[in-house]
């Protein structure tokens, strides 16, 4: 009793404490917080963590009165900081001390003054930064009360529901229960309350009719808002069907809320039945989204299911959904009248057992279920089929609800039973969550659907999968709590997330990093429509090529990110003076570990700036031929005459030797030989290559054409016809015209092509003969 009474009275004491802390923390004035209040709270807080006699509710409540506190703590640090930047600044622009105190009057006189203001605006910094300290340390301290008591509690070993001898106590209390609960019926006698009732009557009648109604017309009235729309047909089908949906359960949800409330206008209830018909909404609440979430994950039309399981296997899942709501809501009702006349600990366990087994054996049935997607065979190119990732997920997931069916009972069955339920009902509230982030995720695909006119098509594009990784990243608070998180938990995380991270002697707040992105990306967009405006626009209308153009925009690129990149940095209020130590650390690494990349991307920049070789050029280098198609800053590509790229690194194309045969012009030089039979007039061959050459439409006139009598070979006469052509890059479509022209004219001039001839002399014949 002692004991009982002094945690009684720490309690009272800490609540008036808290209250008046949080109040005037809230309402203190802005030059700081109450430093009075908050040693009394922080006092009061060390000696219940000493006795440790509070319970977890009080607990949290001191916890949130500290955590106000260092929230002003926090305040008051990162608003006088740049007012001490600012100061320390104007003390370093008046440069060091002299060593032998020697300093100009007026110097020094500004110095002490300087230096006074600063100690004066970190006097109250440093009182509030071990005051913030001492406030980290006692939250740091409580969470860890209470997640040991947490853990105490989820292994503790308890009353075993299979236990003979705890079976007549469960039902001896239970029956105590139903009996409470049949008195507290009996209240329609008293005359009083009958008053009430027929007073209200009126009232009562007119909450009834509406309720009935909604509840029992509400989803035909949806079903036939749905036929309606769906006869519009098109891309925005789906969105109508997930609204019609939704309607479904939100009008006999209403009813069941005005059900409850004309119950209790009546007047009859007691307290036990007054907290029944508070829950009658929530326990509808779960009948009605559960059945809807199956429609939507199993629904009866397959293009529509999110799992897409076969006929009969969906209808099944449907049917367990219905009976896993149904348990649900059981387990509910069960927990509601547990705290009705608060049973013992072997009554709670076997009363609960039964609605874990039923749970348990619904989510082993839809593990099955989930078990048996099959995995889509992969394509003719060895490729993973559409969805089979998918199918994936779904065998694990149905793996996973096996072994929480079977893990979660036998735990209870032992006597485990917070481990148990700690598993088993975070496990189906998971399940839903995750039901619900995948449907509102369709919902955002259909959507996106019907206003781009892509209609299912949108399901696959790359904006509602980014807002599907979004909703499943704001559901993990959900997750959390839902896995035994505490709200303290979540609101400690987002309290360090806004205290952000330091760089350096910087600290970056997540509103200083939004800055950042902001101004970037608007850097960055503005960067974007300007080389668009310049490519589109302005250098089409110019006499530059299009190297030049090409080098224009991209040099106008690497700027503008260049200074959208400075311009957040310094926007954001970002000092990265103190980073200069690491930044010569990385430039000594970068000489040594990426001298490659730095000479690949200096070379990048000198070729857009010199321009030797521009997009569309032919060019060769290290026996690559064939045409510049990109010029990046790190490597070029070419096009090969094979139809391949050639990714070269631009070092190569600066230090190599490159062959540009377009460079300037276009004009190109064609040598084309041919051989004619010794014996042949020489002047007629000439006379005829001569006339070929002048039937080419893309040889140029001048300079002229030349036709040589090259050589005396070992087997023919050689010539060659050396010509100048327009454009280069119809070099062999032209060889190929005059060779097909020359075969032509000489075989109708009967001149000899000659092919390779050897004679073989053999020496002392005889010999040969003799042998044979």
């Amino acid at each position: 009793m002692n004991r009982f009474t002094h945690a009684l009275a720490i309690f009272l004491v800490a609540l008036c404490f808290i209250w008046g802390g949080v109040l005037q923390a809230q309402t203190a004035p802005e030059d700081g917080p109450d430093y009075t209040a908050w040693e009394q709270l922080a006092d009061l807080t060390e000696t219940a963590i000493e006795k440790r006699v509070s319970t977890n509710d009080q607990f949290e409540t001191l916890r949130q009165g500290v955590s106000n506190f260092r929230t002003r703590f926090s305040n008051v640090q990162s608003a006088s900081q740049a007012r001490i930047s600012a100061l320390k600044k104007q003390i370093e622009a008046l440069g060091p001390k002299p060593e032998n105190g020697d300093e100009l009057l007026e110097i020094a006189s500004r110095r002490s003054d300087l230096e006074t203001q600063l100690l004066e605006v970190q006097a109250p910094v440093q009182v509030a930064l071990a005051a913030f300290q001492r406030a980290e340390g006692l939250i740091s301290e409580i969470d860890g009360i209470i997640r040991e008591r947490q853990a105490k509690r989820l292994l503790s070993l308890g009353a075993s529901p299979l236990n003979p001898s705890n079976w007549p106590i469960a039902l001896q209390e239970l029956k105590r229960t139903i009996r409470n609960l049949f008195e507290e019926a009996q209240q329609h006698k008293d005359p009083v309350r009958r008053l009430v009732l027929r007073e209200n009557a009126p009232l009562v009648l007119f909450l009834m009719a509406v309720s009935l109604t909604l509840i029992f017309r509400g989803r035909a009235w949806a079903g036939y808002a749905l036929r309606r729309l769906r006869a519009m047909g098109g891309a925005g089908s789906g969105v109508w069907r997930f609204l019609v949906s939704l309607f479904r359960i939100i009008i006999p949800l209403i009813g069941v809320a005005l059900f409850a409330h004309a119950l209790r206008v009546t007047g009859l209830a007691g307290d036990s039945i007054n907290q029944i018909l508070d829950a009658l909404p929530i326990w509808a609440a779960f009948l009605l989204g559960f059945r809807w979430l199956a429609e939507r994950l199993f629904a009866r039309n397959g293009d529509d299911a999110l799992i897409p399981l076969p006929d009969e296997k969906r209808a099944q899942a449907r049917f367990l959904m219905l009976l896993l709501s149904i348990f649900f809501v059981m387990r509910g009702i069960v927990h509601l009248l547990l705290e009705f006349d608060d049973m013992t600990v072997e009554a709670e366990a076997v009363v609960s057992f039964p609605i874990v087994v039923l749970i348990a054996f619904s989510l082993a049935c839809i593990g099955q279920l989930l078990r048996g997607h099959e995995i889509p065979p992969e394509t003719e190119d060895g490729e993973a089929a559409r969805g089979s990732s998918f199918a994936r997920t779904d065998r694990i997931a149905g793996a996973l609800l096996i072994c929480v069916s079977i893990v979660a009972p036998t735990m209870a069955a032992i006597g485990y039973t917070e481990a148990g339920n700690a598993l088993l009902y975070p496990t189906v509230m998971t399940m839903l969550v995750l039901g619900v982030v995948a449907t509102v995720h369709r919902f955002v695909a259909d959507t996106y659907g019907l206003i781009t006119g892509m209609g299912v098509q949108a399901r696959d594009a790359l904006l509602p999968i980014f807002a599907g990784f979004l909703l499943l990243l704001g559901s993990l608070p959900i997750l959390a709590l839902v896995w035994g998180a505490r709200v303290a938990d979540l609101t400690e995380l987002w309290a360090r997330f806004k205290l952000g991270f330091a760089i350096g002697d910087t600290r970056v707040s997540p509103g200083d990093f939004l800055t950042l992105v902001v101004i970037f990306a608007l850097g960055y967009g503005i960067t974007r429509l300007l080389q668009n405006t310049l490519r589109v626009s302005v250098l089409p209308k110019t006499k530059i090529d299009i190297g030049g153009q090409n080098a224009i925009v991209s040099g106008l690129g690497y700027i503008g990110i260049f200074l959208a990149s400075l311009l957040a940095v310094t926007g954001a209020g970002l000092d990265l003076s103190s980073l200069a130590i690491v930044a010569g650390a990385l430039s000594v690494g970068i000489g040594f570990g990426l001298q490659t990349i730095v000479s690949n991307f200096v070379s990048g920049i000198i070729l857009l700036i010199e321009r030797p070789i521009s997009e569309g050029d032919w060019i060769e280098v290290g026996g690559q031929m064939g045409y510049v198609r990109d010029i990046s800053v790190r490597s070029t590509r070419i096009e090969t005459f094979d139809r391949t790229d050639v990714i070269v690194p631009n070092a190569d194309l600066v230090s190599g030797t490159v062959t540009n045969y377009t460079r300037g012009n276009k004009v190109g030089r064609l040598i084309v030989s041919v051989g004619v039979a010794y014996g042949t007039d020489t002047r007629r061959v000439e006379t005829i290559l001569k006339e070929i050459v002048d039937d080419q439409p893309m040889v140029l006139r001048n300079p002229p054409p030349m036709i040589l009598f090259n050589n005396f070979g070992a087997d023919s006469l050689e010539f060659e016809l050396r010509m100048i052509l327009r454009d280069v890059n119809w070099i062999m479509n032209v060889k190929n015209d005059i060779n097909h022209a020359i075969a032509k004219r000489f075989a109708e001039e009967e001149i000899e092509i000659p092919f390779a001839q050897r004679d073989v002399w053999l020496r002392n014949a005889e010999v040969l003969k003799d042998a044979t």
